[in-house]
């Protein structure tokens, strides 16, 4: 039997994490380990149980979201953290993904989006919500790409994994990846796992910001 997915909750409204709990407690392959009312006891907190995601605000009293993330990641750069937040801000988008974020979920979305988003944040993947993908596409476009530097870095890539990086940056998983390109999904798995490697990044949606922000992302696979 697989091992129930570990989630850490870190937000400062009792009553929002007290429905997150109950809403995840009905998974069977979800068990929420803890939960944190600010920064510095969510950090103390996945130090101590090592989740597998941590939902994370963006707005909290004190440490702001986007330095709990950079603290939760010093430590363990592969963790999955997601933010889980009201703010549609693109600036706040730009910079929660900058600093290493797995996903950026709005509270609007609906219960079954959000179980599939933490099942697919586990398994390495990408997680936004589809009101925040056009804003990450026009925010990364507005400063312009940078066509030197993105040549040396992605002619470190195969054409397979630029193929696949194009796939990443549109938001697909790695099952409608390997669906669309006839390969299998642990293929792909792979060559994501290199793309991340060769790049230098963490997570698949740096990954997605890097091909944004130097063309790459139009690009017909």
């Amino acid at each position: 039997m697989t091992s129930p997915i570990r989630v850490l909750l870190v937000d400062d409204h009792t009553l929002f994490r007290s429905g997150v709990r109950a809403l995840l407690a009905r998974q069977a392959e979800i068990d929420v380990v803890g939960e944190a009312e600010n920064g510095p006891e969510g950090v103390k907190l996945a130090a101590s149980l090592n989740p597998d995601v941590v939902l994370l605000d963006l707005n909290m009293p004190g440490l702001s979201g986007v330095e709990t993330l950079q603290l939760l990641l010093q430590d363990a750069p592969q963790r999955a953290v997601v933010m889980l937040t009201v703010s549609e801000d693109a600036d706040d988008l730009a910079r929660a993904l900058r600093a290493g974020a797995r996903g950026y979920l709005l509270k609007n979305i609906n219960a079954d989006f959000l179980v599939n988003a933490i099942r697919r944040a586990a398994d390495g993947e990408s997680v936004m919500s589809e009101a925040m993908t056009a804003k990450l596409m026009a925010q990364f476009r507005q400063g312009g790409a940078s066509p030197a530097p993105a040549v040396s870095e992605a002619d470190k890539l195969t054409p397979r994994e630029r193929e696949i990086l194009v796939f990443i940056a549109r938001g697909d998983s790695n099952k409608e990846i390997a669906r669309t390109l006839d390969l299998a999904e642990s293929t792909v798995k792979i060559h994501v796992q290199n793309i991340l490697k060769k790049l230098s990044l963490s997570s698949r949606v740096q990954a997605a910001v890097f091909a944004v922000e130097h063309g790459l992302a139009d690009s017909r696979p």
